[in-house]
């Protein structure tokens, strides 16, 4: 109810309304997400206007205990409560490295995240083993996510694998099933993929490197002018991604490889990670495929714009689980919706999501640089700090993964001490605690 409150409001323009409740010194609404309705009946009570408050309806104090249970549910517990949790991306090795998952657990990570679409069985449970017996031994709880891998869409090239291209020139696309051996011609993993394009609409390779648009239909082939490369070498490659922002494709989000997968992921994990969710449907069928057990918790991770514009009706289809979350897995959603909106889309996210009472995973290049070559860069350290808004934060394998977690850890409880989620808190400011008392 709170959820769909919140996006009834969120509907119109309250701009001028917000500036005169604060001109008034009465709340403008704004950091209100988890409680809407109890806010406005409280700026009722404030006006001298008897408006009742129900207990079934949130205020402040219910929806702060209600956030704070629906992610100790999910996420477990934890022990400083202002932080976000630390979620971990588990690489090869770790499966026969006991002392690293020790020493991941002991820096920090709460919970570990294994990718279904890298190694096999032997080595997750091999890499679980270790967790769980971590766990045991330094009496730190850890939760487990697996990832099902979801529809792999790459590119499919014969002969050299790459192709040279240039802006204004055009190439061609048709499925790897059709493929010939043509200098100019890209294969791509799905099925039928020349039926399911129309003129106009963008393709991109390789993260967004390339673009190219689509210039007209040919048998079992488009014709594609590229139109853009910010790659120093201007070639496409074998198994390199390839995303269709604004295209409808007709492939399902969980695979025959995912459904493979599940029987393992129900066994031994505590969240599983949903790829590539579209709409409801998506939700739906991965309910009936796991519905053996009902304890698992779903992630359901938001990497495409159908599933920005779906995100209530996914949200209301995920509030009928026992737990649920979301992860925005910037990578593939900031490619999708073009970089210059990931900004604005994942605080939309935050506030709906909160709205809804689901925690939320902040995911993907989080202290990357910092990770991968062992030194930061100012703009990710930034970023490091707004990820504070989140209830948890993801980083992925790296070289210097012990620095990362330790950095990230103090980054956010530096932050943390703030605000919650947007509302931002007065703890003493070190500037002004220095110049009151000289």
């Amino acid at each position: 109810m709170n959820l769909l409150h919140y996006l009834a409001l969120r509907s119109l323009d309250i701009r001028e309304l917000q500036d005169s409740l604060h001109a008034f010194g009465l709340s403008s609404l704004a950091s209100s997400e988890s409680h809407i309705r109890g806010q406005l009946l409280a700026i009722f009570q404030r006006l001298g206007v008897q408006k009742e408050i129900l207990p079934e309806i949130f205020n402040y104090e219910s929806a702060k205990k209600s956030l704070i249970q629906k992610s100790v549910s999910l996420f477990g517990k934890k022990d400083i409560e202002t932080m976000p949790y630390i979620m971990v991306t588990f690489d090869s090795d770790l499966a026969d490295d006991y002392g690293k998952v020790k020493n991941l657990l002991q820096s920090g990570m709460n919970i570990a995240r294994i990718n279904c679409a890298h190694d096999h069985e032997s080595a997750w449970f091999r890499m679980i083993q270790h967790i769980k017996r971590a766990s045991k031994i330094t009496g730190l709880e850890c939760k487990i996510y697996m990832d099902l891998a979801g529809p792999k869409i790459r590119t499919v090239i014969h002969d050299k694998n790459k192709i040279k291209v240039e802006e204004g020139r055009s190439i061609f696309l048709t499925d790897e099933n059709n493929l010939a051996d043509e200098e100019d011609t890209v294969g791509c993993t799905v099925p039928g993929i020349a039926e399911q394009l129309n003129t106009g609409e963008t393709v991109l390779f390789d993260d967004g490197l390339i673009e190219a648009k689509v210039e007209r239909m040919e048998e079992n082939k488009v014709r594609l002018q590229v139109i853009r490369i910010s790659s120093k070498k201007p070639f496409i490659k074998n198994e390199k991604g390839i995303n269709f922002p604004e295209s409808a494709l007709m492939m399902p989000a969980l695979t025959d490889y995912d459904k493979n997968c599940l029987s393992f992921v129900m066994k031994h994990a505590d969240m599983v990670g949903y790829s590539f969710v579209r709409n409801t449907k998506d939700i739906l069928q991965l309910q009936e495929a796991r519905s053996k057990n009902k304890k698992l918790s779903l992630i359901i991770k938001i990497e495409t714009p159908e599933a920005v514009k779906n995100l209530p009706q996914l949200l209301f289809t995920g509030l009928r689980e026992e737990n649920v979350g979301v992860m925005i897995a910037r990578g593939d959603l900031a490619v999708e919706i073009g970089f210059e909106r990931m900004s604005e889309i994942q605080e939309e996210i935050l506030w709906i999501c909160e709205a809804a009472h689901v925690p939320v995973i902040w995911a993907t290049q989080v202290l990357e640089n910092l990770n991968k070559s062992g030194v930061a860069t100012r703009s990710e350290i930034t970023d490091a700090a707004h990820a504070a808004l989140a209830d948890c934060v993801m980083i992925n394998k790296g070289t210097h993964i012990i620095r990362t977690i330790e950095t990230l850890r103090d980054i956010l409880i530096r932050s943390g001490g703030h605000h919650v989620k947007k509302s931002y808190t007065f703890r003493p400011l070190n500037i002004a605690t220095r110049f009151m008392t000289r």
